[in-house]
């Protein structure tokens, strides 16, 4: 009986141990993703920022150049009439 009883016990600590190996193969998966997507989020993120920086240098420099070019225009303008 104690040698039965020995055998179940190793049995029960093999699946023990199995399902614990189990369980944590599972948590690095999870954690691996979840880096995964976290860095896919910052990379996003810094995308969208680069993007709202240089859509603002944009539009400075349009405006800079309307209102340049509008005062050359009324200045030829003011020349060519005088």
């Amino acid at each position: 009986m104690s040698d039965m009883r020995m055998r179940q016990s190793i049995d029960q600590f093999e699946v023990a141990f199995e399902q614990e190996a189990a369980h944590e193969r599972r948590r690095r998966i999870q954690l691996r993703q979840r880096a995964t997507e976290r860095s896919k989020a910052r990379r996003i993120q810094a995308t969208e920022k680069r993007g709202n920086v240089g859509f603002g240098v944009l539009l400075v420099a349009l405006t800079a150049t309307v209102v340049v070019v509008t005062v050359v225009m009324f200045e030829t303008l003011a020349w060519l009439m005088s």
